[in-house]
């Protein structure tokens, strides 16, 4: 599989334990990439690791060259001006680093987050400077990546369209070892129009422009079930949505995206993304 590029998987379930169900998910699916909640995404818990689950799993995901990517808690926000929200968000995201470590992942993603108020706004950078340099500074070369996942611009999000993403990259010092997960929803809601001819590559273009192409890592490859601009977060099934199949195809096709695995997180479960697994195979192969 290492000549595919870019890969193509999902967001697979870990009920059962990641060795079992989110290989078998893997195998039954035809996934080449995985993503993994390594604890609770809606709770702070931060339960200690099973060595024996994680070298179970991470040598099976060695054994069949299936990358493997963790999805922190969806509660992270670096910056929210509430201080106890604050100080848990930046041992979750340390804690999530070390967890993808543990199971052999390549990169950590977490939502970018919001200001909650616009007079915290000047602040928020400020805290996640402070507070994120020294968990940055403590990665190692081989460490995972920490990916930056803009968010569908709604509220005072810190990052409202791809443009912000610099204040992030500034507050971390461009920091070797941040890099970005694309949603393709979430940039839909926050107003870049992907889904007009030559909108994805132009967005891509952008993307490019803003960080490099080296530091675009992850893409959660979504429909969407609202129109551009809604600020809405709905993920729909490709070609199902709003969005529709021929973005995917100009997707598939940039040059940013080969060493970016496609990630599904569309609704349902090994039969609807084994489906759409297939059709960007497909796209894929039409592409070469």
């Amino acid at each position: 599989m290492s000549s595919l590029s870019p890969r193509i998987g999902a967001h697979t379930p870990t009920s059962g334990g990641m060795a079992k169900r989110s290989i078998e998910y893997a195998l039954t699916t035809e996934a080449e990439a995985i993503q993994v909640f390594a604890s609770n995404p809606r709770g702070w818990a931060m339960p200690e690791a099973n060595l024996e689950a994680d070298t179970a799993f991470r040598d099976r995901a060695e054994e069949l060259d299936i990358h493997t990517y963790v999805h922190a808690p969806f509660l992270i926000n670096l910056g929210s001006p509430t201080i106890g929200t604050y100080e848990n968000s930046l041992a979750s995201t340390a804690y999530s680093l070390k967890r993808a470590k543990e199971i052999g992942a390549l990169g950590t993603v977490i939502h970018t987050g919001s200001a909650v108020d616009e007079k915290h706004i000047p602040t928020a950078w400020k805290q996640i400077h402070e507070g994120m340099m020294p968990v940055l500074n403590n990665l190692q070369e081989n460490d995972p990546w920490l990916l930056l996942e803009p968010t569908a611009g709604q509220g005072q999000s810190l990052v409202k369209k791809l443009d912000d993403l610099t204040k992030y990259f500034e507050a971390m010092e461009w920091h070797p070892k941040v890099g970005v997960c694309l949603d393709t929803c979430h940039v839909f809601a926050a107003g870049h129009d992907i889904s007009k001819k030559g909108g994805m590559t132009e967005t891509l273009d952008l993307l490019v422009s803003l960080v490099g192409i080296d530091r675009i890592k992850l893409i959660h490859t979504n429909d969407s079930m609202d129109v551009c601009g809604a600020l809405k977060d709905r993920h729909q099934n490709l070609g199902d949505g709003e969005i529709g199949l021929k973005a995917f195809e100009e997707l598939i096709a940039h040059p940013a995206v080969a060493n970016a695995p496609l990630i599904l997180e569309t609704p349902g479960q090994e039969s609807e993304h084994g489906a759409e697994i297939k059709i960007l195979k497909k796209m894929r192969a039409q592409r070469k």
